[in-house]
């Protein structure tokens, strides 16, 4: 039987000598309790800084982790460890939608969230829905628009088998120019391309047509 894969998180607030202890504290008790509840510690993530600091080494890679390959719990000393304030609510957001629990070791199991906390995480996985059907929305507007302004997407099918890579930045100058002339905005031009297989920011569509002209002159 294949044991669930867990990592370790420890924290406390300050680089202080006195504060080390902790740290050794923490993940002795973790690594006991990750034991007694048969999972296998598979990465062990320490910070020293303050929890309303979303900016920690740690904690980067410990979500870098998590985002990376499955892992099936997250275990901490208590919820303060991931973090204060909004900063608290964010990481449990981010970690949540990776499909990672969270066992405290202050409730010997699943992290305990109070109705307010909740309450935020549902609004937050809401609103990041709704973000992404009016970016899918925005992105067939665009397509919609060119192919109206005369603009055959048949033409770029030779580009929809490339993965994905440097390969995708060798964009159809040719049709960023023959979009601009027909009066699309740059944001525009960058949303059909997208919805034809190239990752494309706006900026670049942009500095890409600019270096196009400067060659034609």
């Amino acid at each position: 039987m294949n044991k669930k894969k867990c990592v370790i998180y420890c924290r406390v607030s300050t680089e202080k000598e006195s504060q080390e202890q902790s740290i050794v504290r923490q993940q002795e008790e973790l690594e006991i309790l990750a034991a007694e509840m048969f999972y296998e510690c598979v990465g062990i993530f320490t910070d020293r800084q303050s929890g309303y600091d979303m900016d920690r080494e740690g904690l980067l890679n410990l979500l870098d982790r998590i985002q990376a390959e499955p892992i099936d719990a997250v275990f901490i000393q208590d919820e303060t460890r991931l973090g204060r304030g909004n900063a608290r609510v964010a990481i449990l957001h981010v970690i949540a939608k990776s499909n990672t629990a969270v066992i405290s070791n202050h409730t010997n199991g699943a992290l305990e969230l109070n109705e307010m906390d909740t309450m935020l995480l549902e609004i937050l996985a809401i609103v990041e829905e709704y973000q992404r059907k009016l970016h899918n929305a925005k992105i067939r507007r665009g397509m919609k628009r060119a192919v109206q302004r005369g603009y055959d997407p048949s033409r770029n099918l030779h580009n929809i088998d490339r993965g994905p890579g440097r390969e995708r930045l060798e964009l159809p100058i040719e049709e960023i120019v023959a979009l601009r002339n027909k009066g699309m905005t740059f944001d525009e031009i960058s949303r059909v391309l997208i919805g034809l297989g190239h990752s494309v920011s706006k900026a670049t569509v942009h500095r890409r047509y600019k270096e196009f002209q400067e060659q034609e002159h």
